[in-house]
C-alpha cells in the first residue's frame, strides 16, 4: 500500500499490518496492491472517460481533486454536469464528456497569514425554495473557512453555470469559534446535503475535521435570492470502543486528531445519513442527528492497537485481535447511494470507497445494508484510455440515463493517483489526480449488480 503522508491518514500503517494478519493481502497479492492492485477475484470495470489532470502544487494552482456530484439536466440530460470540489483550487464543472466548462476561485483568505478557502466536498439540492421559484444548487464543505458555501445551477449559462448565491451575512463558521480557532482547521470537512420529505425544508450535515463531531444546518434562501444557514443542532460519533475482548480501542492517529468524519450520503428515500469514519467504518443514523447511530460495518484494521511514531509520521501497529471487518480497508471514503431506476424508492445499493485497497463495496440499500459484492475501477484496455482509480476520495452515482453518453447512468470517482506520472520542470513528482466517469450499465455486467 502507498503511503503519502500528505494525503492518507496515519492510521494506513495500521491498516495495511491488519489486512496481512487477516491475510487479505499476502505474498504477491500484498506486492500488487502495495501498487494500486486488488484482489484478482474481484471483477473490474473500466472508466470510459476522465477529466484533466489537476495538480497540487503552486503552477497547478493548489488544486487537489477530491469530491464529485453529479446535477442531471432534466430537460436536456446530454447537457448534464459533473460539479467537483478540488480543495484550494475552488470548484469544477464538467461535461459528460470530462471537458472542463467552468472554473471557480475557493475564498481568498480574510487576513494575512489566515488560511484560504479550501473546498472539501460537495452535494446537491433539487429545487430548492427561493422566493422567486425552485433552483437547484450545489453545497460545499469550505474546510479553509469553516463555512459554507452555496452555488445556484442556471442551465441558461452553459459557459458558466454556478452562481455563488452565498449570503456572506448568514454564513457563520461552522464549528469554530473565531478566525483563529479556524486557522487549526479543525473545520467544516464531510458533507451531505438533502430536503425533508416532510417539512420541505433543506440541510446540509457537515463534519468536523480531525473530530468525531457532526452539525445539522438548514439552508435559508432570502429575498434577494442568497442562501445562509443556521445551526440546528450538533453531535459526536464515538472516539473509543470497548472490543469484544474487553479492552478499550481508540484508532491510532497523530497526538490530539480525533477518528473523523468524510464520506457521508443521505438517503433521499429513508432519510438515513451514513457516515464513514475513516479508521473506524461505515455509521447509519437518522439525517436529522437525532437518532442513536449503530456501526454497520467495520474497517478491516478495527481494533488493531497502534502506537504513534513521531520519526515515521505514522503509526505502528500491533497485533491484530481479529475484530474487524472483512470488507473495508481504511479510510472507508466516499459514499454514495444507487438508486433502483425502475423502483427508486426502495431496492439498489450502498457504494462506499475501501481507499485501502483501491476497492469499492456494494451492499444492500434495503436488506440490513448486508454486503453484496466489491469492485474496482481498472485501467482501460487500449493505449491512450483512462487509467484506473487509486487511493479514491468521492464517489457520486445516478442511475437515471444522461442522454446518449450514459443512458444506464453514471458513477463518477476521485483517482487520487493519476497515471502516468507527471513531473515538474526540475524533474520532481507533482501530485496529479483527476475524476473518472464509469458507465454504469457496464459496471452492472461487470460485477453482476
Amino acid at each position: 500500500m502507498r503511503v503519502i503522508p500528505s494525503r492518507r491518514t496515519p492510521a494506513v500503517a495500521v491498516a495495511a499490518a491488519a489486512m496481512v494478519a487477516l491475510g487479505v493481502i499476502a505474498g504477491p497479492a500484498h506486492a500488487e496492491a502495495a501498487h494500486g492492485g486488488t484482489a484478482p477475484s474481484l471483477p473490474r470495470v473500466a472508466a470510459s472517460v476522465e477529466t484533466p489532470s489537476l495538480f497540487d502544487d503552486e503552477a497547478g494552482g493548489n488544486a487537489n481533486a477530491d469530491d464529485p456530484a453529479i446535477w442531471r439536466n432534466a430537460k436536456n440530460p446530454d447537457a448534464s454536469l459533473v460539479i467537483a470540489t478540488a480543495k484550494e483550487g475552488g470548484l469544477r464543472v464538467y461535461d459528460l464528456d470530462g471537458r472542463q466548462v467552468q472554473a471557480l476561485p475557493a475564498p481568498a483568505p480574510p487576513r494575512d497569514g489566515d488560511k484560504p478557502g479550501r473546498f472539501n466536498n460537495v452535494d446537491l439540492i433539487t429545487g430548492l425554495r427561493f422566493p422567486d421559484g425552485r433552483h437547484d444548487v450545489a453545497v460545499v464543505s469550505d474546510r479553509g473557512r469553516d463555512q459554507l458555501r452555496v452555488y445556484r445551477i442556471d442551465p441558461k449559462r452553459p459557459a458558466a453555470p454556478l452562481v455563488d448565491v452565498t449570503d456572506e451575512a448568514a454564513a457563520p463558521q461552522v464549528f469554530s469559534g473565531g478566525q483563529d480557532e479556524v486557522n487549526d482547521q479543525r473545520t467544516a470537512y464531510g458533507l451531505a446535503a438533502y430536503t425533508d420529505r416532510r417539512s420541505g425544508r433543506s440541510y446540509a450535515v457537515t463534519s468536523r475535521r480531525h473530530a468525531t463531531d457532526l452539525a445539522l444546518a438548514e439552508l435559508l434562501p432570502n429575498a434577494q435570492g442568497k442562501v445562509g444557514y443556521r445551526t440546528v443542532r450538533t453531535t459526536s460519533l464515538p472516539a473509543s470502543f470497548t472490543l469484544p475482548n474487553g479492552k478499550s480501542w481508540t484508532p491510532c492517529g497523530e497526538p490530539g486528531e480525533r477518528p473523523q468524519v468524510e464520506g457521508m450520503v443521505v438517503d433521499p428515500d429513508t432519510g438515513d445519513l451514513y457516515a464513514g469514519q475513516e479508521d473506524v467504518g461505515i455509521w447509519k443514523l437518522d439525517a436529522d442527528l437525532r437518532s442513536p447511530a449503530r456501526l454497520i460495518e467495520k474497517v478491516r484494521s478495527f481494533g488493531v492497537p497502534g502506537t504513534w511514531n513521531p520519526g515515521t509520521q505514522e503509526c505502528d501497529a500491533g497485533a491484530d485481535p481479529g475484530f474487524g471487518g472483512r470488507h473495508v480497508s481504511a479510510d472507508v471514503e466516499g459514499l454514495t447511494i444507487w438508486r433502483d431506476p425502475e423502483h427508486p424508492g426502495h431496492g439498489g445499493y450502498l457504494l462506499a470507497s475501501s481507499q485501502g485497497d483501491d476497492t469499492f463495496a456494494v451492499f444492500d440499500r434495503e436488506h440490513g445494508n448486508a454486503y453484496v459484492r466489491g469492485f474496482r475501477i481498472g485501467d482501460g484496455a487500449t493505449p491512450g484510455s483512462p487509467d484506473g482509480s487509486q487511493e479514491c476520495d468521492g464517489a457520486a452515482v445516478t442511475s437515471a440515463p444522461l442522454g446518449k453518453k450514459f443512458p444506464n447512468g453514471l458513477l463518477v470517482v476521485q483517482d487520487g493517483h493519476n497515471t502516468p506520472a507527471t513531473t515538474g520542470p526540475d524533474g520532481e513528482a507533482r501530485t496529479d489526480t483527476d475524476f473518472k466517469f464509469v458507465d454504469l450499465g457496464r459496471l452492472k455486467r461487470a460485477a453482476r449488480l
